[in-house]
């Protein structure tokens, strides 16, 4: 029997790690990918309503588009602090319990912005809603890596990431529906009633995590009936353990500041921070910079949509390249390309194109150009900060990973916040010329801050038996 051993007094047991890592991927199990990756569409979409909706708010309400500034703000800083409560939580109460409330906060306090009347009302309930919003992510991408076996979770992992921004283009194409025909409250009643419905389907398809369940040994029965679903049966009497986890005392919170750790984590928050600066730095403002050089909306829209696009497409290949050469190399590599990107489109948006009498037809002759490296910069930035995930989720043991996920996700949460800042500073700086520099030095210290990184995945060609993705750290450089 694959996993199968035998304790010290000679009794059967089941390594539950090494029967998910090397087992074949099972129908059951991709299922349970699908509503975790399902659970953050829905996260990218109602994270995403309100800036569709702001337009018809600022019209009706009749105030100024700045007055917003501090329910987005707010939103963000309240995604940090559910981001790292949900990973708490994920470590306390289970994952797939703290994943369906994340929904059915984020689900009714989205819907119930649908009856405001006032920023005051909307502040509060968009505050609420970003709570459930940031702890979605941490246990969604836990809950899929635990379920997936080894070889598979870097892909699977960055896949469910990929859903965010999934989330968002749904989310675009029914506000495009929904907006000019229902209004802005229908749109949010849309994007509340959905996640509660997916809550719905959650507590009847999706169980818990196995490498959860087999802390308790109250609840070895019912991870006994999942490991049945999944293809993995077990020996009746065999005792159930996950060898490449932490055995013996619990591993509490503090031990992410541990001497084990703490490496690891510090380099993880500040990848994860920078990383976040530059990819919101974009969302934010690369729309007003564009237009700023002369560019029609329809095109500055193109470049964000390009950046997106190129965001995708990356993603996926940064998933494919963790399984060939490990994560090291592959990160690093996508970092390196987002700075040196950077620094192209530097010379491409105030270069010649952006100077003279004929700047402005220069540029815009040369706005596929333009619109070309937003992707390309979309492709190496957006794919390091998808494979961040999994990596954070291959760097701590069962016992405090979500909350490690969780609060390096919430640390990168806070880069999100001051993106918003630094971005309308760097477009004050010598005619906006510092924005693409801002995004290359941040990409710059990230790039430093992956190499430090200690426990990275290893290739699938090096998979070695038990743990997540790999069980032993890779040697630091």
């Amino acid at each position: 029997m694959v996993g199968g051993g035998r304790t010290a007094g000679g009794g059967r047991t089941a390594d539950v790690g090494r029967l998910l890592d090397e087992g074949r991927w099972s129908g059951f199990q991709k299922r349970v990918l699908l509503c975790a990756a399902l659970a953050v569409v829905l996260d990218g979409f109602d994270n995403q309503a309100l800036g569709f909706a702001l337009p018809l708010l600022i019209e009706e309400w009749g105030v100024a588009r700045s007055d917003f500034a501090s329910v987005l703000a707010l939103g963000l800083g309240g995604m940090a602090v559910g981001t790292a409560l949900g990973g708490v939580a994920g470590d306390r109460v289970g994952r797939r319990r703290a994943l369906l409330g994340s929904m059915v906060l984020f689900g009714v306090m989205t819907a119930a912005i649908a009856v405001v009347n006032g920023l005051g009302g909307l502040m509060a309930l968009r505050f609420l809603a970003a709570l459930g919003l940031g702890g979605c992510i941490p246990n969604a991408t836990t809950l899929a890596a635990e379920v997936t076996p080894a070889k598979r979770r870097p892909w699977a992992v960055t896949l469910t990431i990929l859903c965010v921004p999934l989330g968002g283009m749904v989310g675009g194409l029914l506000a495009g529906q929904v907006l000019p025909t229902l209004g802005w409250r229908a749109l949010f009643a849309l994007g509340g009633v959905m996640p509660l419905v997916l809550a719905g389907v959650f507590v009847a398809v999706v169980p818990e995590s196995p490498r959860y369940l087999v802390r308790f040994p109250e609840r070895h029965g019912e991870l006994r009936e999942m490991l049945g679903r999944m293809g993995r049966a077990v020996e009746a009497g065999a005792a159930l353990v996950d060898r490449a986890e932490t055995q013996g005392k619990r591993v509490r919170p503090g031990a992410l500041f541990g001497r084990a750790y703490l490496r690891d984590t510090l380099a993880l928050w500040a990848a994860f921070f920078f990383c976040y600066v530059a990819v919101y730095v974009v969302f934010s403002w690369v729309p007003t910079l564009l237009t700023s050089r002369g560019l029609g909306i329809e095109t500055a829209s193109a470049g964000l949509t390009a950046y997106n696009l190129g965001g995708v497409l990356g993603a996926v290949a940064g998933g494919w390249a963790i399984g060939r050469v490990g994560s090291r190399a592959a990160m690093v590599v996508m970092a390196a390309g987002g700075v040196a990107s950077a620094v192209v489109l530097r010379f491409v948006a105030f270069g010649e194109a952006g100077g003279g009498a004929s700047g402005e037809a220069g540029l815009a002759a040369g706005s596929m150009t333009l619109i070309l490296w937003l992707a390309v910069n979309g492709a190496f930035v957006n794919a390091a900060q998808s494979t961040l995930f999994a990596l954070a989720a291959h760097v701590y043991p069962t016992d405090v990973r979500a909350t490690g996920a969780g609060c390096a996700i919430g640390v990168g949460r806070l880069g999100a916040v001051l993106s918003a800042y630094a971005g309308a500073a760097v477009l004050e700086v010598d005619g906006g010329k510092a924005y693409f520099t801002l995004i290359a030095g941040t990409m710059a210290v990230t790039c430093v801050a992956l190499a430090a990184i200690g426990r990275h995945i290893r290739p699938a060609k090096a998979e070695t038996k038990g743990g997540l993705a790999v069980a032993a750290p890779e040697a630091s450089p």
